[in-house]
């Protein structure tokens, strides 16, 4: 059973899984009003738009809380999970955090969703982690933001460029995360650090390979659909779970990744070489807090990064909760811990 769940979760990460489904659906995306929660009546949002230094523009939308006033106020960096768009989970927390006195942005990755970049349906450790620091510089030029009180929250994959851009952006004063991935670790090693190092080989000379065709053909390949359009029932339990989010009326979005298309068949190939969270302890003395799931298949990642980060840090398990619980469940996810977080340190 733990190699069966190894090597699934290696297929779903490196776009291969499900191989037998080879339509991707995901291309340009185009915008669309549709959204996985509803808008609190306490809080307006408003498109947004902003580049960043790699001249991307990032589609965002800002979530203001009404009725806040002429002051400046705190402001939080909200993206993820991998794979997701704004109109999902990282959609949902702003929309909690406006509610609760912050300004916040939550954006679209680049190459995804309605940002721009081109080829589609490509991800990187390093333009993802700039993307933070992007949607750091929009906060910091609006009039109503105190750009000494900016922080982030990094949901799924997102947690882990979150802690990265932290490291490297002193701007950032306080970082959250839930249900944290890494993706380079998991993409160059396997759940659980499972890949033998003959299996990385091979994977790395398929990618090999596929650039080759890819360069031949004048353009990158998509990889299979990351979800299946239907479960079979045999499937590992965590895809049987992203698949109750991505795939279903509860998080279902045409322009995820994961809800309707694919990544590039090459897209593993910098996490594989590139990893990040290598100066997670320069975080420190700004502070962090790290949200799972007890029964998230995800958990270690949290548990292991705060054991490497310095203090002041701080590490909640949220009991019988899995992973794709903490994208959208209100009445889990621990908003007022993360409203107390936040108003602690954005002072």
């Amino acid at each position: 059973m733990k190699k069966t769940l190894v090597i699934a979760m290696m297929l779903l990460l490196t776009g291969q899984a499900f191989a037998q489904d080879k339509k991707s659906k995901s291309k340009k995306m185009e915008t669309t009003e549709q959204y996985t929660f509803q808008l609190s009546d306490k809080v307006t949002r408003q498109k947004v738009s902003f580049k960043n230094r790699y001249g991307i523009t990032l589609s965002g939308d800002l979530y203001l809380p009404k009725n806040a006033g002429n002051g400046q106020l705190s402001a939080l960096a909200i993206s993820g999970a991998f794979g997701a768009v704004k109109q999902q989970s990282s959609g949902l927390y702003a929309n909690q955090m406006a509610e609760r006195g912050f300004i916040a942005l939550a954006f679209d990755p680049s190459y995804t969703g309605e940002s721009s970049g081109e080829p589609r349906n490509v991800a990187s450790p390093e333009i993802n982690t700039e993307d933070f620091s992007a949607a750091v510089d929009f906060l910091g030029l609006q009039k109503n933001v105190d750009r000494n009180k900016i922080g982030i929250i990094g949901i799924c994959g997102f947690g882990g460029f979150a802690l990265n851009a932290t490291a490297i952006d002193k701007r950032v004063k306080a970082v959250a995360t839930t249900s944290l991935y890494d993706m380079t670790r998991v993409m160059s090693k396997g759940y659980n650090d499972s890949v033998t190092p003959e299996q990385r080989t091979k994977t790395l000379e398929a990618l090999g390979q596929q650039r080759w065709k890819d360069a031949e053909a004048g353009k990158p390949a998509d990889g299979p659909r990351n979800l299946p359009e239907t479960l079979k029932g045999d499937e590992p339990q965590f895809i049987k779970e992203y698949f109750d989010y991505y795939r279903t009326p509860r998080g279902f979005h045409p322009n995820s990744v994961n809800s309707n298309g694919a990544w590039l068949m090459t897209n593993p190939i910098s996490f594989m070489n590139m990893p990040i969270l290598t100066y997670v302890k320069e975080i420190s003395p700004r502070p962090m807090l790290l949200i799972a799931g007890e029964n998230a298949h995800s958990r270690y990642f949290s548990e292991d990064i705060f054991k490497a980060a310095n203090e002041p840090k701080e590490l909640i398990i949220i009991p019988n909760t899995v992973h794709v619980d903490l994208y959208d469940k209100v009445d889990v996810i621990p908003f007022d811990k993360l409203d107390a977080f936040f108003k602690k340190y954005l002072k």
